[in-house]
């Protein structure tokens, strides 16, 4: 996972909604679909990004895949945010 990665994954509406439906726990790729008005090849390509990026953790469970947040990705994004913040403030 880089910072790009995710920033650039995070850069789309629709995968910032996913991040968002999956802050209140995991669920499968299907009650994922079931959010958008898309293809179900669709919401598959969105989720391989944020996978990708390392924003997601996915699992199989039976038949189904479950996706959850990976919130240490997004401490490390804060922590370089602050870090950037403070470098500015140091100036």
């Amino acid at each position: 996972m880089s910072v790009n990665d995710a920033f650039k994954a995070l850069s789309d509406p629709t995968r910032r909604k996913i991040l968002d439906l999956l802050k209140n726990g995991d669920l499968t790729a299907g009650e994922i679909a079931d959010n958008f008005d898309m293809t179900k090849p669709s919401i598959s390509n969105h989720l391989n990004l944020l996978k990708q990026a390392g924003l997601v953790w996915v699992e199989r469970r039976g038949q189904n895949i479950v996706y959850s947040l990976n919130t240490s990705v997004f401490q490390d994004i804060m922590k370089w945010m602050i870090d950037l913040q403070q470098s500015k403030v140091q100036r």
